[in-house]
């Protein structure tokens, strides 16, 4: 096999991965310590169908979040 066909296939192999991986999300362990950084305490997981949000408690005051499956979150109104 040429060198050339190897790299492509190396290459389709790592991009593969990493849309599983981003399909998959983050754990739960992952987004608490990622929200623990953030200054929030008290995280628990609240499932809604296929909707996760969080409640969480940041300064005293209780807060819904939502976190999409790169580690982005935002707090809901």
């Amino acid at each position: 096999m040429p060198a050339r066909a190897i790299y492509r296939s190396v290459l389709c192999a790592v991009a593969m991965i990493g849309a599983i991986s981003t399909a998959y999300g983050l754990s739960l362990e992952e987004i608490t310590v990622k929200l623990e950084r953030e200054g929030y305490t008290q995280i628990r997981e609240m499932k809604s169908g296929k909707i996760t949000t969080f409640q969480a408690v940041k300064n005293g005051k209780a807060v819904s979040l939502v976190v999409d499956s790169s580690g982005r979150f935002k707090e809901l109104p």
